[in-house]
């Protein structure tokens, strides 16, 4: 059976490394990814990008040598021509602001190159029902399959 394919982005990877957290909206969210990553991160195909990496690679330097060491493992996808096109119409139609331009690459990458899921904590511009919405309107306009997009918690990669 082909394992599922998975674009790791990169709130993902940070709430694996981070310090547990006292709020328990995110400390959850920290429990769930680390969950995700022991149980279900193996069964999949995991990707990220040079957007992943230039992300998780700011602050503190010993924090983004564990967010890197994380996902040292996962090919990048590439960058192609029809990716920036396709960042920059999720970017305007979105109305993803400039400083969050990433997430626009993270959608494109995804949907390009037919991830199976994006794997998300971002709400603001990934992984909401408004963004979602948009997302397939803007699929059947261009074409391109569009990945299931979710929280660490809901790709089980038939394990669960």
């Amino acid at each position: 059976m082909k394992k599922s394919t998975v674009y790791i982005e990169s709130s993902v990877i940070s709430y694996r490394t981070a310090r547990p957290s006292r709020d328990i909206v995110t400390a959850a969210h920290q429990r769930i990814t680390q969950e995700w990553w022991e149980v279900v991160l193996p069964q999949v195909e995991a990707f990220v990008s040079i957007f992943v990496i230039g992300e998780i690679n700011l602050g503190d330097p010993a924090a983004a040598e564990l967010r890197m060491s994380s996902v040292a493992s996962c090919p990048l996808l590439e960058v192609t021509l029809e990716v920036d096109e396709l960042a920059h119409v999720y970017h305007a139609r979105l109305q993803i602001p400039d400083r969050a331009l990433a997430d626009a690459y993270h959608l494109a990458l995804a949907a390009w190159h037919g991830m199976d899921y994006l794997v998300s904590w971002n709400c603001s511009h990934i992984a909401s029902g408004r963004i979602q919405r948009t997302i397939e309107e803007i699929k059947l306009s261009q074409g391109y399959p569009d990945p299931v997009l979710v929280h660490a918690g809901g790709v089980d990669g038939g394990v669960r």
